[in-house]
């Protein structure tokens, strides 16, 4: 059965208002929750950052419905911490949880004062770090000295399941490599022709059968100028190229950039619309291309408007 998720951003909302808005998702007729982990917004606008593996935990005892988290180990996040977060969420919700990894960006990650490697180094490291945390869930002791560093490393509380490690990509370049590894795809939405080229090039290089996700950034309100000016206000750091975005150093670096960003620009990265049948046509079409879980992010603040209004006319609909 397809899965239509609601996204958890952690960047625009506090940890407090973000367990209510899932316990509305989950009401609302919403299957699963995937959650953003960032230590920096991408805008001052945005203004919040709160830590998922924190809050994780607590949203998960006042759901019942599938969790997972976009993280980047290697850097701030040590991966035998991670391993030992994710491996206690799935001891504790078994079958409910997943954990999708990424390079990660600047923004986040250049806190410790490390230097910030390229893009292949990067990728190097996510794969070590993958490597570790795999060794950790099938409780062995952990001994890496490369790109990364464990010591005698061994996780003692485990899960009857190890969660699914699902690898994030943007590019099809990306989504290729990650084929050859991860338990699945997690990848966001992009204009058709380029999600089904992401797509192809994760099947064609060891990911045929493999579950695949779709994060789609979305701007919804009763009134078209209103969705199109709330997905301005909020997501006009966010629409240009991974490549830029990976780099940038501080939340004052993206709303410099965005300075030159028009309300049209966005209009042509995030599905903006007042009309629900449309939303709903774009969900078909991703359906169609064979994605098993569809994440929706509302990028506007008006979270319970789309809750409700998703729920009572949209995801009933949805053809599964």
């Amino acid at each position: 059965m397809i899965s239509i998720g609601y996204h958890a951003s952690h960047e625009q909302f506090k940890p407090s208002e973000l367990m209510k808005l899932v316990q509305l998702a989950e009401k609302a007729g919403f299957t699963s929750i995937n959650s953003s982990d960032h230590f920096h917004p991408w805008s001052e606008r945005q203004g919040q950052s709160g830590y998922a593996f924190s809050w994780l935990g607590a949203a998960m005892q006042c759901t019942s419905i599938p969790f997972g988290v976009v993280c980047a180990p290697g850097q701030r996040n040590h991966p035998a911490i991670v391993a030992q977060a994710a491996a206690t969420l799935a001891e504790m919700f078994p079958n409910r949880f997943w954990i999708s990894v990424g390079s990660g960006e600047a923004l986040n990650e250049q806190i410790t004062g490390d230097k910030w490697p390229d893009k292949t180094e990067r990728n190097a490291r996510l794969l070590e770090c993958v490597n570790v945390m795999r060794d950790l869930f099938a409780g062995k002791t952990v001994n890496h000295d490369g790109l990364i560093r464990v010591e005698n490393a061994r996780l003692y509380t485990l899960p009857s399941t190890a969660p699914l490690i699902i690898g994030a990509a943007v590019t099809k370049e990306t989504a290729a490599w990650v084929g050859s590894w991860a338990d699945g795809l997690i990848t966001v939405s992009k204009p058709e022709n380029e999600l089904k080229e992401t797509v192809e090039a994760f099947r064609n290089n060891g990911g045929e059968g493999k579950p695949m996700y779709l994060k789609t950034q979305l701007s919804y309100s009763r009134y078209e100028e209103a969705a199109l000016s709330g997905a301005y206000d909020q997501w006009r750091t966010n629409i240009f190229q991974g490549t830029v975005l990976a780099d940038m150093p501080t939340t004052a670096h993206y709303d410099a950039i965005a300075e030159f960003v028009r309300p049209e620009d966005v209009a042509k990265m995030v599905r903006i619309s007042s009309d629900l049948n449309q939303h709903l046509e774009w969900i078909e079409k991703d359906i169609e291309l064979g994605f098993d879980k569809i994440i929706l992010h509302n990028v506007n603040r008006e979270q319970e408007l789309f809750i409700r209004d998703f729920g009572e006319n949209v995801l009933p609909k949805i053809r599964i």
